[in-house]
């Protein structure tokens, strides 16, 4: 018997008896897949840095924490139970009717509108790999990752922290428009003129499966569209 067949005579049985029970029915509206789902999804590069980011800021409790480009239902949304939370985009977003999100559209590869050392803590997750290939409406540019770093790193006061993640795999590639992929280690060269300190490493692999605090050297060669999460400090 197949598997769906087999859930096809489940829904049926536990139709009948839903009727038998006296139950009404209105209308048809079978879903086989759940018979054999786990709870929920706990996998993934958005479900482990978004939660794992989120708690590092909760522990670390900054002053003024500013957020590039994360996602706005995942990220966003964890730290702005608990503070407020800035967030900077290139796109508008409307009203989020919650006030502890407060928002501003700005190109962060747009040096003259980057305020110089304005927080002591920032994020940008998933996001850096889009920079100025256009996707999401930003200008072209093909060294966009590096500028959108430097102007990172210029927004946050020495001493401050900074939460980035991105794509990692065996080697840098840009699949356009899409995305770039890097090397685990490759952002220790993206800057030159700023001291920092990487205070922690985590990453998810191919599989989805999270790999916390862990040395760069720990993430298999072979990793195609892993995860990487970096914690800086500014010196």
């Amino acid at each position: 018997m197949s598997v769906s067949l087999k859930y096809k005579i489940r829904f049926l049985k536990e139709y009948l008896t839903f009727k038998k029970a006296g139950g009404k029915v209105d209308k048809f509206f079978p879903i086989y897949s759940d018979y054999k789902e786990q709870a929920g999804s706990a996998t993934g590069h958005y479900f482990h840095q978004d939660l794992l980011v989120a708690s590092y800021i909760s522990k670390n409790n900054p002053t003024r924490h500013i957020d590039i480009g994360s996602r706005i239902d995942g990220f966003v949304a964890h730290v702005a139970s608990f503070r407020p939370i800035e967030v900077i985009d290139v796109r508008e977003l409307h009203n989020t009717g919650h006030d502890n999100i407060r928002f501003k559209r700005m190109d962060l590869m747009n040096a003259d509108e980057i305020e110089p050392a304005i927080c002591d803590s920032l994020s940008c997750l998933h996001a850096i790999e889009h920079f100025g290939l256009g996707r999401y409406g930003d200008p072209i540019n093909p060294s966009g990752h590096l500028t959108g770093f430097k102007n990172l790193l210029k927004m946050l006061k020495p001493g401050g922290t900074l939460y980035i993640s991105f794509p990692i795999s065996h080697s840098d590639q840009l699949h356009f428009n899409a995305h770039r992929v890097f090397r685990p280690d490759s952002i220790l060269n993206w800057q030159n003129e700023t001291a920092l300190e990487m205070l922690s490493f985590s990453f998810v692999d191919d599989a989805g499966n999270l790999h916390r605090e862990v040395p760069i050297s720990a993430v298999p060669v072979e990793t195609e569209y892993g995860c990487g999460i970096y914690t800086f400090k500014k010196i």
